[in-house]
């Protein structure tokens, strides 16, 4: 008899818990740990948007500096325009505008820029740069890419790309001649991340 009272009893107050529902105690900690992690989870959210328009410029830059070293293959020069490499690249976007040179804006041109010869000292062989400066400061990053031609201590000769970021939202991503500036040197971001 004490073991079915005991049950009943249970019975009772199982019953009797499952009509209350939740208090409002449990209501208020569900809601402030969801609070929590919805703090935690959102910057990094927002900043997936801006890595995605980020990569529209790596994308186009890269092509552009891939296709600079193809182009450069068959002829004796880098090409002089967008349109003489004939991939079909972008000149703005809603999130950038391409161009030769660090601006807010404007059309794309990718001019050679003479930097010197092989067996000229202090100068870097032919290269090329291309940089896409971002539309909204606030939260994309700028990019810089080149393209150029370097010799080694043997005199063999090789076309090099580079790709630059800068190191936050709104600061340019430049390119320039390391030190010190001979036949054998590289270029090399400048105040932004090579990647």
């Amino acid at each position: 008899m004490k073991l079915e009272l005991k049950a009943k009893y249970l019975q009772y107050l199982n019953h009797k818990k499952g009509d209350e529902g939740f208090t409002l105690i449990e209501l208020l900690v569900v809601i402030i740990i969801i609070g929590i992690l919805a703090a935690i989870a959102l910057p990094a959210f927002m900043n997936q948007a801006a890595k995605a328009r980020q990569s529209e410029a790596k994308q186009i830059i890269g092509s552009a500096m891939r296709a600079q070293q193809a182009f450069r293959l068959e002829n004796p020069r880098f090409a002089s325009t967008a349109a003489e490499l004939a991939i079909g690249i972008k000149t703005s976007s809603a999130n950038f505008a391409y161009s030769d040179q660090y601006v807010a804006g404007g059309g794309m041109a990718v001019p050679e820029t003479s930097r010197g010869k092989f067996g000229e000292p202090d100068n870097i062989s032919n290269s090329v740069s291309m940089y896409g400066n971002a539309n909204d400061t606030e939260a994309v990053r700028h990019y810089a890419g080149a393209a150029y031609t370097t010799e080694d201590a043997d005199g063999n000769a090789t076309t090099v790309t580079l790709l630059c970021e800068g190191n936050k939202p709104g600061v340019e991503a430049k390119v320039a001649a390391g030190p010190p500036q001979t036949i054998t040197s590289t270029l090399e971001c400048v105040d932004s991340k090579t990647l």
